[in-house]
């Protein structure tokens, strides 16, 4: 039963969070690793040790470290409160699962999928910010491009809007 690595992409967007509620209602089970796959898109050398990290991702970091700004100020991450909320409650009503999370530095689309490969990814879940046809094409789909070079299933979750009430 369990005892999989289950991979989410987060990047704190509203995208990423349906994404982890995506994969915490329908995908995570008892004895699974929750893996958190973060990428910043530069390094900022501000402790020597990052430098050693750089091309293999950080080590993983267990979700109460995660939790603490001052850890996290030193691989340059700052996670937003409703995120560490929604890991915290999952964490709690989810027994026996292990969050953490694995930071890379670099390309979204190469660094997430190198994580597939170097954890190794049981699955993956990405969120999709919904770009349209010529954004898209201009700037590149990290979930497109991930669907298509991941070596694992990789499930895209497109975040829907909350439906706003209409003014009459």
């Amino acid at each position: 039963m369990g005892d999989r690595n289950i991979g989410v992409a987060i990047d704190f967007s509203a995208c990423s969070k349906s994404a982890i509620r995506w994969a915490s209602e329908n995908l995570v089970r008892e004895g699974d690793h929750l893996i958190l796959i973060n990428v910043q898109g530069s390094v900022y050398y501000e402790q020597g040790e990052m430098q050693l990290w750089e091309t293999t991702g950080s080590p993983f970091i267990p979700l109460s470290e995660f939790s603490d700004p001052n850890i996290m100020k030193k691989y340059g991450v700052q996670p937003d409160i409703e995120t560490l909320d929604l890991l915290n409650c999952i964490a709690r009503q989810k027994k026996g699962i292990t969050v953490v999370s694995k930071i890379y530095w670099g390309d979204a689309r190469e660094k997430i999928c190198e994580a597939v490969e170097d954890i190794p990814l049981h699955s993956l879940v990405i969120g999709n910010r919904g770009l349209g046809k010529l954004k898209r094409a201009l700037l590149g789909s990290v979930s497109n491009y991930v669907v298509n070079n991941a070596s694992c299933p990789v499930t895209v979750v497109k975040h829907l809007e909350p439906e706003t009430e209409k003014s009459i």
